[in-house]
């Protein structure tokens, strides 16, 4: 090699040294994950410039983790493993939530199992986290006369639960997150149950249990078909009785959908 020659790739070199250029590049990528044979040094030649040698690569060691099934598929495998409601309960108590840190009681039940009714809120408010209970607080008061008022009581003629068994801080809106995670005990619930007419209480619950994206105003008023792991049971969507005590001039359209659960309950409207 002519001197020239070889001070101008002396030069270059140190050129990109200086650039900070510590590792030379090939023209195709690397495939660091396949095993390669190592490559033998390159035995310099007389007037040639050096070559270096490539280093073998080594296959990189895929650590195997292992897999974590998503919060909503451990719910649903504790749902399914609960064999009777206080095994159900417990299950609920042991899902890993930031809604259990907030909360002071789980909310899960209240009311006759056996009855053949049953009713599906939201979420507990702050008299529900307080006593463990369901709709005993305001709203819990005006839903128990509303029933009344067509002849039903929780001691004898229904059962309530709601989607999420712990309180939202501040009783805000069940996320779709919150609803998707409880949603499988829910299930499990409706088919230990195994009532014969679903009453949903408000638009969350509607809303989940329809798998529909109207708001309670269209979904209010008529029998809905509900698939669950019983079956698929006819339910009817209403006004929670929060959002009436905020909107008195919906009480017109509450009594309507009472009146239909009545003539329903005797056998005189059959769920469509």
């Amino acid at each position: 090699m002519e001197a020239g020659y070889r001070e101008e790739l002396l030069a270059a070199l140190r050129l990109q040294l200086e650039w900070g250029v510590d590792e030379a590049l090939e023209e195709a990528p690397i495939d660091r994950f396949a095993v390669r044979a190592p490559q033998p040094l390159a035995m310099p030649q007389p007037d040639a410039p050096p070559v270096l040698a490539t280093p073998a690569v080594k296959a990189a060691a895929r650590s195997l983790l292992p897999m974590v099934p998503p919060p909503a598929a451990a719910a649903a495998a504790l749902a399914a493993a609960a064999q009777d409601l206080a095994g159900l309960k417990a299950a609920i108590a042991e899902v890993d939530s930031p809604l259990r840190d907030t909360a002071t009681n789980l909310v899960f039940s209240d009311g006759v199992a056996e009855s053949g009714l049953m009713m599906v809120g939201e979420a507990p408010g702050a008299d529900e986290d307080r006593l463990g209970k369901p709709f005993v607080g305001v709203s819990g008061q005006l839903l128990d006369r509303m029933l009344a008022s067509i002849g039903l009581n929780r001691a004898e003629n229904f059962y309530l639960t709601n989607i999420l068994p712990w309180r939202p801080p501040g009783n805000r809106t069940p996320t779709d997150g919150e609803i998707t995670l409880f949603l499988p005990f829910l299930m499990r619930h409706i088919e230990m149950v195994r009532p014969r007419h679903l009453v949903l209480l408000g638009g969350v619950s509607a809303k989940a249990l329809l798998r529909a994206k109207d708001g309670i105003t269209r979904l209010r008023g008529r029998w809905h078909q509900v698939e669950t792991p019983a079956g698929t049971l006819p339910g009817l969507a209403t006004l929670h009785p929060a959002y009436l005590l905020r909107t008195p001039s919906a009480k017109r359209e509450a009594w309507s959908d009472l009146l239909l659960l009545r003539r329903t309950l005797n056998g005189d409207a059959a769920p469509q």
